[in-house]
């Protein structure tokens, strides 16, 4: 695909566990916190995140699915960061192949897309979740980070001062 396919796919991976590493340093009970529908509570959304990520690395791979625990304490998001981790860098590591149609399977039923879109709505989707995460929480009183801190231009610096930008 391109440089800026994986540069996306680099800042959503590390987004992804900067918010759930901020997360898990709240009390247990943030998890319940919302915005306005009681069933996407911010634990609900800490799942939601992980098992789209899967739901996407199925898509592009065809991966067998797997389980995705709702946290009921912070101790649960060690499992879930892990399993993050784990499907986004195998949706990453779609960034360098062919944009082509891939056929995915559901049940009875079949349809194609692009990779480049599959790509960029597991990208687009977690970003859209991770605010409505810190959205839910901040409107409760529980304030884990900023979403300007996870910015591309924060994760620029990020990179460069580990030494992992390549131009």
């Amino acid at each position: 695909m391109s440089a800026t396919s994986n540069r996306l796919l680099r800042h959503m991976a590390w987004a992804n566990q900067q918010v759930y590493d901020a997360v898990q340093q709240l009390p247990d009970e943030a998890l319940a916190a919302y915005i306005s529908n009681e069933k996407w509570t911010a634990g609900h959304l800490l799942q939601h995140i992980v098992g789209s990520a899967n739901w996407y690395e199925y898509c592009l791979t065809g991966a067998p699915w797997r389980d995705i625990k709702h946290p009921e304490r912070m101790s649960d998001l060690d499992l879930l960061k892990e399993q993050l981790a784990e499907f986004d860098a195998k949706i990453s590591s779609q960034g360098d192949l062919p944009d082509e149609y891939l056929t995915i399977v559901e049940e009875e039923k079949s349809w194609q897309n692009l990779r480049s879109t599959i790509i960029a709505e597991a990208i687009y989707h977690a970003a859209e979740h991770r605010t409505q995460l810190i959205d839910a929480l901040e409107s409760r009183g529980f304030i884990p980070l900023a979403l300007d801190d996870l910015d591309l231009w924060s994760f620029e610096r990020y990179e460069k001062a580990r030494g992992l930008q390549g131009i």
